[in-house]
């Protein structure tokens, strides 16, 4: 589940921009904050710590990770900690994955690696559209393999966008690099 210290309107409406989500969202608005306060991740600010909270099912914590709100969770390590408190779902589910086929690598000069809810990556879609360049899009909250290419080159973090242009990668929005990558500098 997701919980935060928005209002329930507030993550509906997030949800509703991300196109829906295949998890329960849960608010800390009223106490404010209560719940982020027992975990030790509400600031004297008034707002939450970014903090995942791995619990297991006799409500032991088993795994802690706090960090800045800019930076991207290592889903991998994510995965392998829940993994660890199911193995037998863990199996089932990798098997089920082993039976999906890869999808084809992307093609075209310009490939811009996403996801569906990144500011930057909205701002980077519509820089490319007023530029008319074409561009193929690869959201690496579907494609972990694209996830994991993305990693290697944002030093461990899952960055958006993430551009390839011709072989140059550039990390982020970084507009004076794609113009100057895409040779419209």
């Amino acid at each position: 589940m997701g919980l935060s210290i928005d209002s329930a309107d507030c993550l509906r409406a997030w949800a509703e921009s991300l196109g829906g989500i295949t998890y329960p969202l849960l608010s800390d608005f009223w106490p404010h904050g209560q719940v982020a306060d027992t975990y030790g991740v509400l600031r004297a600010e008034g707002y939450s710590e970014r903090a995942i909270f791995v619990v297991d099912k006799q409500g032991v914590i088993r795994y802690v990770d706090v960090h800045d709100i800019g930076q991207q969770p290592d889903n991998e390590l994510l995965f392998r900690v829940l993994a660890e408190l199911e193995p037998a779902a863990a199996a089932a589910q990798k098997a089920a994955e082993a039976k999906i086929p890869a999808p084809e690598p992307p093609k075209g000069n310009v490939i811009m690696y996403c996801t569906p809810w990144c500011p930057d990556c909205r701002r980077a879609r519509a820089y490319l559209a007023e530029k008319g360049i074409k561009y193929t899009e690869v959201d690496i909250s579907k494609d972990r393999a694209a996830a994991g290419k993305v990693r290697g080159w944002a030093r461990g973090f899952e960055t958006t966008p993430t551009f390839d242009i011709k072989g140059t990668i550039i990390v982020d929005f970084d507009q004076p690099k794609v113009a100057r990558a895409l040779g419209i500098a």
